[in-house]
């Protein structure tokens, strides 16, 4: 095919210019009917591309033109079975995954850091999950990988399991063997489904991490607003696979986690972001690498300062790294990761993705420009003059380590239960009637149907009394939970 083309965005184009009298959704009718004052910032014509389904424009839901083009393209290009746009972000996607994987209470095996997207589509789906648990980076704080062994023997305790879910990239970079995790779930009938959200890039550049397709995964979805030029909510889901899959059922599990109204501003950036990664994905991320290794080398030249490396794989499963995130730390100046992210924000105007207990993160894209970085340094280096004289360690924040769960239901039982508030405070021994996820990054600590164990809420009032957003929480801080009644 040629991937020099940008099929739905052309077709957008041929409609506008047929000035049509135009008696559809949405009903700002193109150009005209958006607010004055946001078009007197940023100008009418993008709005004409906000359109819906119409003969040029093709039907995300049942495609046959330019969209069903625009994603043949795609698939090309990740040399893939099938290649689908998603406009409900990866969250949809992992919910479809699993949705044609395991359901009714069929296992599904879960890595304990997969974003709060599995629990929702084993809500739907009825899995039962079981759990494999990632390694930790003691120095940095943060999850390592998961290893190929811990999945080999979930899955001789679990035979019956019908896939397994995992995240690599994860947020921080870390990669794990998707490799080997895929030769031993294939060896045991199960389908490897992996978030690759973060990872929708690596395909384009000899130096990054082998893609999850590359290395043998089944499906995989990725967050292209994330990595690349799409816009935010924009994802794709990809299937390559040797093992029964019926994708009927799954275009059907699409259709019922996607919006009947797909938006072709979504779409239409998916199509333009996957034109320029076939034309330009090669430079574009070697920039982002030639960036984010300057960057690297130079802020662990910063007193205090230090910024995670190549230096961490083959520990802790861990292994490789994304060498586009900037895992950054300033515990030698006695700064947390929260108060780091405060000062950068706050005093400098340098924002970072998140923060956590000990780490700031900055991811790197081709979108970045030498002056960001310039920026980002020199914020350091004053915060490492200001804070030097009065350096100190701190005691580690150990919040990372996760704790084993006892799951009492499974989360689709637990969130059709009957549910009262209790006092954080009484909660020990109860069992969740709700997810609590620190956000950033939206990983559970506790699913519905979970008993919260002492262990788990001394883990979770780290949490709290640092005053991280909480999602699942009703009130965001963690003052009541749900509770099974």
């Amino acid at each position: 095919m040629n991937q020099n083309t940008t099929p739905l965005l052309d077709a957008i184009d041929k409609l506008i210019e047929t000035r049509p009298a135009y008696f559809r959704i949405p009903g700002h009718r193109l150009t005209e009917g958006v607010s004055q004052r946001w078009t007197d910032k940023v100008g009418k014509q993008i709005f004409a591309y906000d359109v819906t389904e119409t003969p040029y424009t093709d039907d995300l839901h049942s495609p046959e033109g330019p969209i069903a083009k625009a994603q043949e393209l795609l698939s090309e290009l990740y040399q893939s079975d099938e290649s689908y746009f998603l406009v409900n972000g990866t969250t949809c996607g992992n919910e479809a995954m699993i949705l044609s994987s395991a359901v009714d209470k069929e296992k599904l095996l879960v890595a304990r850091n997969a974003h709060k997207s599995a629990m929702m589509g084993m809500i739907m789906s009825g899995a039962e999950p079981c759990y494999v648990m990632p390694e930790v980076l003691h120095e940095w704080g943060i999850q390592g990988g998961i290893s190929p062994q811990s999945v080999r023997a979930a899955l001789e305790a679990n035979r019956d399991c019908k896939a397994f879910f995992m995240v690599s990239p994860t947020y921080y970079g870390v990669v794990s063997d998707v490799e080997e995790i895929a030769k031993i779930c294939h060896e045991y009938g199960a389908m490897l489904l992996v978030d690759e959200a973060h990872g929708g890039h690596v395909y384009f550049h000899e130096e990054l991490p082998k893609g999850a397709l590359q290395a043998g995964a089944d499906m995989c979805v990725q967050s292209m607003h994330k990595v690349t030029g799409a816009l935010t909510q924009s994802s794709v889901l990809h299937v390559k696979t040797t093992l029964p899959l019926d994708n009927e059922r799954l275009v059907t599990n699409l259709h019922l986690v996607q919006s009947t109204s797909p938006n072709y501003l979504l779409m239409t950036s998916l199509d333009c972001a996957r034109y320029e990664l076939a034309m330009h994905g090669g430079e574009m991320q070697q920039k982002a690498l030639e960036l984010a290794r300057s960057a690297r080398e130079r802020i662990r030249r910063i007193e205090g300062f230090d910024c995670m490396g190549k230096e961490v794989e083959g520990q802790d499963a861990v292994y490789a790294i994304d060498e586009t995130r900037l895992v950054i730390s300033a515990k030698g100046l006695g700064l947390g990761g929260y108060e780091l992210e405060e000062l950068l924000f706050e005093k400098y105007a340098v924002n970072m993705e998140l923060a956590d207990s000990e780490n700031v993160l900055a991811i790197i894209t081709y979108a970045n420009e030498r002056e960001d970085i310039e920026r980002l340094i020199r914020a350091c280096e004053e915060i490492s003059r200001e804070y030097t004289k009065h350096m100190q360690e701190k005691e580690p924040f150990s919040a990372k380590m996760l704790p084993m769960t006892e799951q009492v239901m499974t989360p689709r039982e637990a969130y059709f239960a009957k549910t009262i508030d209790c006092d954080w405070n009484k909660a020990v021994g109860e069992i969740a009637g709700e997810m609590i996820a620190p956000y950033p990054p939206g990983i559970p600590i506790v699913y519905p149907g979970e008993r919260i164990t002492q262990e788990i809420w001394n883990y979770l009032e780290q949490y709290r009394l640092q005053k991280c957003h909480i999602h699942g929480s009703r009130d965001g801080k963690l003052e009541v939970i749900k509770i099974i009644k």
